[in-house]
């Protein structure tokens, strides 16, 4: 399943999280990568610690929060903090799949590492596609290859399982912030029924507004969720 959820961010928002991105150190990528994906990653990332990072996640957070097209695709029951990457010319990212579970590190350095198990990968680009040559996100499913390159404040989400890579970039520079989401439906199949089933109910809101056929199926829903759902 791959879902594009157009202008999480507004201009202001990317406008403040570019102009904080342009004043702060970036490190070696690999810090964040597996064992394996480190041998084909090769691009530069904010340090996951760092007081700049976490002050932008809070902005992706809270955006994320009131949107609602993500909030139905995901089913979000914890989001790992975001995390911020670069790609300039030569960089790339070969195939490699997403490690199931990430560590989030206390905060304030006491108590235990929460887990999160990876059932969604997400993608926040923060640059315009006019400003960078390559840097196509390419995810491969059982559907086939799909390429995301979205303008600056769009989100591809994707289930964590798809092989993916990020191709070389040729001109300019790619940034993007990246995270991962557990959602309370684990089952990947059930996630995208209940998608469809959503929307589905959202349009005929639109059209016919809250008939009893609507109310029936919002009701449908509910007990899907209720019965699918891990909390």
């Amino acid at each position: 399943m791959l879902v594009h959820v157009p202008n999480l961010l507004s201009a202001e928002q990317l406008a403040h999280i570019r102009g904080v991105l342009a004043g702060t150190a970036w490190v070696d990528g690999r810090a964040t990568a597996g064992a394996q994906s480190a041998e084909t990653k090769n691009n530069l990332q904010v340090p996951e610690d760092s007081p700049a990072a976490r002050a932008l996640g809070e902005i992706i957070l809270g955006a994320l929060g009131q949107n609602e097209a993500f909030m139905s695709a995901s089913l979000a029951r914890r989001v790992f903090p975001p995390l911020f990457n670069r790609y300039d010319p030569g960089m790339a990212f070969g195939a490699h799949i997403d490690n199931a579970i990430r560590m989030v590190k206390p905060s304030l350095g006491t108590g235990a590492p929460i887990r999160v198990r990876t059932d969604m990968s997400a993608t926040l680009f923060l640059t315009d596609p006019a400003d960078y040559d390559g840097g196509e996100l390419v995810i491969e499913d059982t559907f086939g290859i799909h390429k995301a390159k979205f303008p600056a404040g769009d989100l591809v989400l994707y289930s964590a399982t798809s092989r993916h890579h990020v191709t070389e970039i040729t001109r300019g520079s790619r940034w993007a912030s990246f995270f991962w989401i557990q959602s309370m439906v684990r089952d990947e199949a059930a996630r995208g029924m209940l998608l469809e089933l959503d929307t589905a109910i959202q349009g005929l809101r639109k059209q016919v507004g809250d008939s009893e056929q609507v109310v029936s199926l919002t009701g449908l829903y509910h007990n899907l969720v209720r019965r699918w759902a891990e909390t």
